[in-house]
């Protein structure tokens, strides 16, 4: 069957991603969602545009997704937006995702609709860009909307080594000795010192742009998440795919390892 024109399929979304969203059941949607910002600068090549252009066409899409969050009852949203590996690219194009990342976490917590929590070892950012961070968190603390987790400067494995290292900071000031601590140390006491301490794991990640790896992402919290790939570049991501992964969540019989 031949594609539909594009004009054609804009008409018939609308009615298409009605219908999705009244055959969801409440006690089938995911309340973490853990999302994988992919895909912008292939984005910025294929239309013929800048690094930067892809960045902040990428940014523009948080809001929009953030409200279909909303709308199905998601509870919870972690956007990584910047990796540990990242930090590393060249200065002129990490400069500019920073100044991209500033202004769409500073326009987030503008809205005063949304609990904007960075996640990351904020001690690796630019002291401006940590800064700005600190300030949306502090100036959202206290909404009871939405939870957006930032995660800038985030890396899996740095978060878990963090973890440890908080704990046994944290036992070390309270006196325990380290064989108290080999004695007692689980899985539950270091989950206690993440970045995302007292917030449910993610029920579901996207990644979007086509790539099948989480890279890093929340690899400790995703053990048993569900995961959904998605081939469109962030910044083409729409509300119908993101449904369609929600929908595709609420297929799924989850095993929780099992």
């Amino acid at each position: 069957m031949p594609l539909l024109p594009a004009s054609v399929r804009r008409l018939l979304y609308p009615a298409y991603e009605a219908r999705v969203v009244k055959g969801l059941s409440p006690d089938r949607i995911p309340q973490h969602v853990g999302v994988m910002l992919d895909g912008n600068r292939r984005w910025a090549r294929a239309v013929g545009a800048d690094t930067a252009s892809g960045y902040r066409a990428g940014a523009d899409n948080i809001q929009p997704f953030l409200g279909w969050c909303e709308e199905v009852g998601v509870k919870v949203v972690t956007l990584w937006l910047l990796s540990t590996d990242n930090l590393n690219r060249p200065a002129d194009e990490l400069a500019g995702l920073l100044t991209v990342i500033e202004g769409a976490v500073e326009s987030l917590a503008a809205t005063g609709r949304w609990r904007v929590h960075p996640v990351g070892a904020l001690d690796l950012l630019p002291a401006p860009t940590a800064a700005k961070l600190k300030v949306a968190d502090e100036a959202t603390r206290d909404v009871e909307g939405l939870l957006v987790n930032v995660a800038v400067g985030y890396g899996g494995r740095r978060e878990i080594a963090d973890a440890v290292r908080s704990l046994l900071q944290s036992e070390h000031a309270r006196g325990a000795t380290l064989e108290q601590l080999a004695e007692t140390i689980d899985a539950e006491h270091i989950a206690e010192h993440l970045y995302t301490k007292g917030q449910p794991d993610p029920d579901l990640v996207i990644r979007t742009s086509g790539e099948q790896r989480l890279g890093g992402f929340l690899l400790w919290q995703s053990a048993h998440s569900e995961f959904y790939f998605c081939e469109a570049l962030w910044p083409d991501f729409r509300r119908v795919d993101f449904l369609r992964a929600i929908r595709a969540y609420a297929e799924r019989e989850r095993r929780f390892g099992t």
